[in-house]
């Protein structure tokens, strides 16, 4: 495989609270031999604190995330405790959807079905245990959805049905 075929960019939505994870997830596939290039925003407390102070208007944080989001291939959703809570993480799926992303969730550790967002239950492709063979097979076009543990479960709002 050459190094253009493993190069893939990516723009990471999370809980600022999981900045490390997504560290976490660029060095678990980059130690496989892919060359993960991240968009995502992390962004300290204290210039959090700024921006509010600031008043930095959410037209221009969507600006920029919109233009992440843009260069990125793929959108991957870390799935971790709160994640579900949080505005702008749905945002950005909402937005990768708009643009036509490929939208992978990643459960990190201590995520579970109920921090699932909302938008990624909607519009996700893939939802995924923190493994890196089932993470680059949903990036790289495997509709899979799993538990936490890596057990199979049914694809959200995808409108299957069930025999009885």
């Amino acid at each position: 495989m050459s190094e253009e075929s493993k190069r893939r960019h990516f723009f990471i939505s999370h809980h600022h609270k999981d900045d490390g994870q997504v560290s976490k997830l660029t060095e678990l596939l980059n130690g496989r031999g892919y060359d993960v290039r991240n968009s995502s925003v992390r962004m300290k407390p204290e210039n959090q604190k700024r921006m509010a102070e600031n008043r930095v208007s959410d037209k221009v944080i969507e600006r920029i995330l919109r233009m992440k989001i843009s260069w990125a291939g793929t959108t991957v959703v870390l799935i971790g405790k709160d994640t579900h809570t949080r505005p702008w993480v749905n945002w950005e799926i909402d937005q990768a959807n708009e643009q036509g992303k490929r939208i992978v969730g990643v459960y990190i550790r201590g995520g579970t079905e109920a921090d699932i967002p909302s938008s990624l239950e909607k519009y996700g492709h893939a939802i995924v245990n923190w493994n890196t063979d089932s993470i680059m097979n949903a990036i790289d076009g495997k509709n899979i959805f799993q538990t936490p543990d890596g057990s199979p479960r049914l694809p959200p709002n995808k409108g299957g049905s069930l025999n009885c």
